[in-house]
């Protein structure tokens, strides 16, 4: 393992930056940010896992760290998504690692621990279920109402303008809770910064994958957790997510009156969940 702080990486050929804290020789959390957020989401949850002797690495993923922002959507796929993952964690040089996502950054922590386990020690995904979990749930009418956006961000330039819009976009994000300061952040690290473009694009790369290719079970430890006041992602997905790991380890929490954006609203209680998990 590298006890040397890990400030950037790059994989191909894209510079990713990396926030790299607490005990240097701790064993490795990383932690995946999701839509339209950056490693900042996890403010209120690494200090607490320092506390425990974690060690934790959050990147700012491709299309929003200023040096992995390339252009056109097949440079968005969750196979690129995955690689760009699993050599972060090749570059720790620390085995395998304890994988945490949130958002678009569970999606890509299911797909990473379901291809390559052997980097994955244990997986903690946060409001999004195992992607066929999802799948299956878009089926149904209440999951299909609520990711009506998901084919609005399939249009060329429109998102961007909405989601540039402080009055689109604070009413969207709102809609399904998110607090005047993350809105903040939200205009200051996604807008202001120029990340709109590579954030959108993940959702623009979702008919290139295969759906097949979705539904690989996963086999290490895991516990998935999500919240009934997510506005975002409904309780179909998370019950069937049951269906696509390991039984006899899986764990499934539910946080109650809590919206979609469970980092900055629940910390310390899911940073209780991630230590439960990682211990």
């Amino acid at each position: 393992m590298t006890t040397q702080r890990l400030t950037s990486y790059s994989h191909d050929g894209l510079q990713f930056a990396v926030r790299d804290e607490g005990p240097v020789d701790g064993p490795v959390v990383v932690l995946l940010h999701g839509f339209p957020q950056t490693s900042s989401c996890w403010d209120g949850v690494v200090p607490l896992l320092h506390e425990a002797g974690y060690r934790t690495v959050a990147p700012d993923q491709r299309g929003y760290s200023p040096g992995a922002r390339p252009r056109g959507r097949s440079s968005y796929t969750l196979g690129r998504l995955v690689g760009d993952t699993v050599a972060l964690v090749d570059q720790l040089a620390s085995g395998p690692v304890h994988l945490v996502g949130h958002d678009w950054g569970a999606a890509v922590a299911w797909s990473t621990a379901a291809a390559h386990p052997e980097a994955v020690r244990t997986l903690t995904t946060v409001s999004v279920p195992h992607p066929q979990a999802f799948v299956r749930a878009l089926k149904t009418p209440g999951q299909l109402a609520k990711s009506w956006y998901m084919g609005f961000f399939q249009l060329p330039w429109l998102p961007e303008r909405a989601m540039a819009s402080a009055s689109i976009s604070r009413r969207m994000l709102r809609g399904i809770g998110m607090d005047r300061e993350s809105l903040r952040r939200y205009q200051r690290e996604i807008v202001d910064a120029g990340a709109l473009y590579g954030g959108i694009c993940w959702y623009r790369a979702l008919p290139l994958e295969n759906p097949r290719g979705l539904g690989r079970p996963v086999t290490v430890p895991t516990t998935f957790v999500w919240s009934d006041d997510d506005g975002a992602l409904g309780r179909t997905g998370a019950d069937l997510t049951a269906e696509y790991v390991d039984a006899a380890t899986y764990r499934f929490e539910v946080l109650e009156g809590v919206s979609h954006w469970i980092p900055e609203q629940a910390p310390e209680r899911l940073a209780e969940i991630i230590l439960d998990r990682v211990r």
